[in-house]
């Protein structure tokens, strides 16, 4: 069984590597070893996306993740940028695919209750995109929005019941501690959030 030592590599490091054993030599099993939740989180939804069972075993220095090839090799779960979107989803095909990366809890500086509710109101409002909202992207602190006690988590909640992709990096719920708080979303990696800006037609900074 083919072994990978993924040990503090910053993200998007352990995914890449995992990718590049799983297409040149498409191990029936392959074991990634990482340190941390968000990696572990991250190399599981590879596997997932690639056909593998993936299992997770604690260790001493952080987990084992083991990835046993499907025998419906052919029948292979969507990566995150595959996934459809809202208008996608109900038929509706949108002229343009805009990608909304949220770095932050507020929006604008100045004075800080004010922009916590700026923000709270743009992302009340952002189902007023329609279809054309493909995806949306938090990072660094922006992460905060889809943790418990969040003011726009319902409002992130009924986005993503409707079919919007909505992605959270991993590596900033891991830095502010978050990871267990984690309501909504998808636990994602700057290789999922790179590839997503490739495939956008608009990427739109807040």
């Amino acid at each position: 069984m083919k072994e990978i030592d993924a040990r503090k590599q910053a993200c998007p490091a352990p995914v890449l590597m995992t990718r590049q054993v799983v297409e040149a030599e498409a191990p029936d099993t392959l074991t990634v070893r990482v340190d941390n939740e968000a990696a572990c989180q991250n190399v599981s939804r590879f596997f997932a996306s690639k056909s593998y069972e993936a299992t997770v075993e604690n260790a001493e220095d952080g987990f084992r993740v083991t990835g046993t090839r499907s025998r419906q090799d052919s029948q292979e779960s969507a990566d995150v940028t595959d996934l459809p979107g809202p208008g996608e989803k109900t038929g509706q095909k949108p002229e343009k695919k805009i990608m909304v990366m949220i770095t932050t809890d507020r929006m604008g500086h100045g004075d800080e209750v004010l922009g916590k509710k700026l923000m709270t109101n743009f992302v009340n409002t952002l189902n007023e995109m329609g279809p054309e909202l493909w995806r949306l992207v938090l990072v660094n602190n922006g992460v905060r929005l889809a943790v418990t006690g969040s003011e726009v988590l319902s409002a992130l909640q009924q986005l993503e019941k409707d079919g919007l992709a909505v992605l959270v990096c991993g590596t900033c719920l891991d830095h502010y501690g978050l990871l267990e708080h984690k309501q909504t979303g998808q636990t994602t990696n700057m290789l999922d959030i790179v590839t997503a800006m490739q495939l956008a037609d608009q990427v739109i900074n807040i």
